[in-house]
């Protein structure tokens, strides 16, 4: 799962902890992940989970979920042992009722009036944070390596704290662009407001969206835990603005070409003075000659744009999460990735979506073995330690059990 650190030593304590005096110099050694299923036997899955979500109209979605996860945990091995997972769709239902709650009143409310849409948002942003705890909790809780069960840290207070700063920033830009826009001359402040608040909006979300990803991904991956083993996530707020920038660059170079294919396709069917009711072959000569926009908006985003972004986002995270025990590297590739994304797509839209079984487990197996595991103490020395913590720590247990599962 993920790299793993030592909690610190008690206060006032200076006693060195038994892992790493254990560890000693020891040279890292390496372990690749696995992953076992194919295509074809969770297309069976998949194929069944449809048709039942579909005929109950969305109830059975726990129990779709819990065998998919069942499927791939099952099917990937850690060290020699695969994962498990132990989630009781009942208890999944509730939190899949609870968002499906949330959503249709919050769709209501806004309805109603956009003073009722706003509350509800307020409120549905004031419960996410707990939200999103609870569900870090309840996966964790849920899945077991060689008989362990996982366990999350993290409090409370400190997911909210994911949120409140830069809802506080946003807030803090909005407030500032509405004293500006005071001083603007009457008339040209209800020409400009509308346009400067869609501006600013838009701007600032994309300003804030890699400080918000930072936040969430550093919340994750410092509170796993097995055991006494926790991990710990030392990437900057500047390793993943560089992504996201790089990702903007890469778009704008790629919608740039795009946009110039499509003037030329333009220039060509303009030319061809097309009269006010084109008979059908003509129409069918411009769709077919507007194809390749198509295609090349589909490449754009879906094989060059989102590969790139997924891939470097993925090595980031895994790499930076670790200590000196045990950590966690990602060696993924994106030309790999994008050569897979197309693969995926062309075979996705050639089959009307009955490829999409087989592309899910293709993806996973890129992204899971692309993940080398480096330890500094032997598999079963861990795992013997984190039996004797687990055995100590049963409150912490009990609390990590009482998560609800929102898909998070």
């Amino acid at each position: 799962m993920n790299q793993l650190r030592l909690p610190g030593p008690p206060a006032g304590g200076m006693t060195a902890s038994p892992f790493i005096s254990a560890m000693g110099a020891r040279p890292a050694s390496l372990h690749t992940i696995h992953f076992t299923g194919s295509g074809s036997e969770y297309f069976r899955i998949w194929v069944v989970n449809l048709l039942l979500t579909l005929v109950t109209l969305g109830l059975y979605y726990p129990w779709a979920k819990a065998r998919k996860l069942r499927y791939f945990y099952g099917n990937t091995f850690v060290i020699g042992h695969p994962l498990g997972f132990h989630g009781n769709p009942r208890q999944m239902l509730r939190g899949f009722l609870l968002v499906s709650l949330l959503m249709v009143l919050y769709g209501v409310a806004g309805r109603v009036s956009p003073v009722s849409g706003a509350v509800a948002g307020l409120i549905l942003a004031a419960l996410w944070p707990a939200l999103l705890r609870s569900s870090l909790q309840f996966r964790l809780s849920q899945t077991s390596w060689r008989g362990l069960r996982f366990h999350f840290t993290g409090s409370l207070k400190s997911a909210y704290m994911v949120f409140l700063n830069p809802m506080l920033i946003g807030v803090g830009v909005m407030m500032l662009s509405g004293i500006l826009m005071a001083f603007l001359p009457r008339d040209l402040g209800k020409a400009v407001v509308p346009m400067v608040l869609s501006v600013v909006m838009v701007l600032g979300s994309l300003a804030l969206a890699p400080y918000m990803i930072w936040r969430i991904k550093r919340y994750q991956h410092a509170h796993y835990a097995l055991g006494q083993l926790q991990t710990t996530f030392k990437a900057t707020y500047r390793n993943v603005l560089a992504i996201f920038l790089k990702t903007g660059l890469l778009t704008l170079a790629a919608a740039t070409g795009l946009v110039l294919v499509g003037g030329l396709l333009g220039s060509v069917l303009g030319g061809g003075h097309m009269a006010p009711r084109p008979d059908p072959k003509q129409l069918l000569s411009a769709m077919s000659m507007m194809l390749p926009v198509l295609a090349g908006y589909i490449l754009l985003t879906q094989v060059i744009v989102a590969p790139y972004f997924s891939v470097h986002l993925q090595n980031l995270v895994w790499t930076q999460t670790g200590n000196r025990v045990v950590r966690f590297k990602s060696h993924l590739r994106w030309s790999d990735m994008a050569g897979l994304a197309l693969k995926n797509w062309l075979l996705i839209m050639l089959t009307f979506g009955l490829y999409w079984p087989f592309a899910a487990v293709a993806l996973a197996r890129a992204r899971l073995q692309a993940i080398v595991i480096h330890t500094r103490q032997d598999p079963d020395t861990l795992v013997g330690q984190a039996r004797q913590a687990c055995a100590n720590a049963t409150g912490d247990l009990a609390a990590d059990l009482a998560g609800i599962d929102l898909g998070l």
